[in-house]
């Protein structure tokens, strides 16, 4: 993610820290040091580590933004909630820093407006690839399916293999849960 700008500079270091050692405990003093400039400077672009956060969201977030747009006005098929899973997988791993973060800080984020946000977000894309007269069941396969991409994201780092093929692994079994609602629904 080595972006240009004074703002994304800001933006990559402070999520690298905030990764690396928690939000909470990663102050603008610090993320100041660590870029070599003043605090001044930083809040010039950022007022607060929430500023932060928020600009890191909104732009890493943008695909996802874009995909729920896209799947809005698709037809309602299998085909397409698949592809709905694909490129959603092809946001996260181009958004890992932040999936990342988000992971390890858990507690921050349900309490930062992104948190919101995100969860938003999920239960959107939740409601794209079902039907409203599925069984709870078959609900729960596609909820697990969104799910089955954002653990792949963490979990298989600590498995053995190919990234590339870990990847593939986690989209396969996330399309053969959305496969299986789809057949019982």
């Amino acid at each position: 993610m080595a972006r240009g700008n004074t703002r994304q500079r800001i933006q990559d270091v402070a999520l690298e820290l905030f990764a690396a050692q928690g939000y909470e405990k990663t102050s603008l003093r610090e993320i100041a040091e660590h870029l070599d400039v003043t605090k001044a400077a930083l809040y010039y672009h950022f007022k607060t580590k929430e500023d932060i956060i928020i600009g890191i969201f909104q732009d890493l977030t943008r695909p996802v933004d874009e995909l729920i747009d896209w799947a809005r006005e698709q037809p309602r098929t299998l085909e397409v909630r698949e592809e709905i899973l694909r490129r959603y997988q092809a946001s996260l791993l181009s958004a890992y820093p932040l999936f990342r973060f988000m992971q390890e800080n858990q507690a921050a984020v349900r309490e930062l407006s992104i948190g919101l946000t995100f969860k938003e977000r999920m239960l959107e894309l939740s409601g794209l690839i079902q039907e409203e007269d599925f069984a709870v069941i078959d609900r729960v396969r596609c909820v697990s399916a969104i799910f089955t991409l954002h653990a792949g994201m963490f979990f298989l780092d600590n498995v053995e293999g190919d990234s590339e093929e870990k990847h593939e692994a986690v989209l396969e079994v996330a399309l053969d849960l959305l496969s299986q609602a789809h057949r019982a629904g």
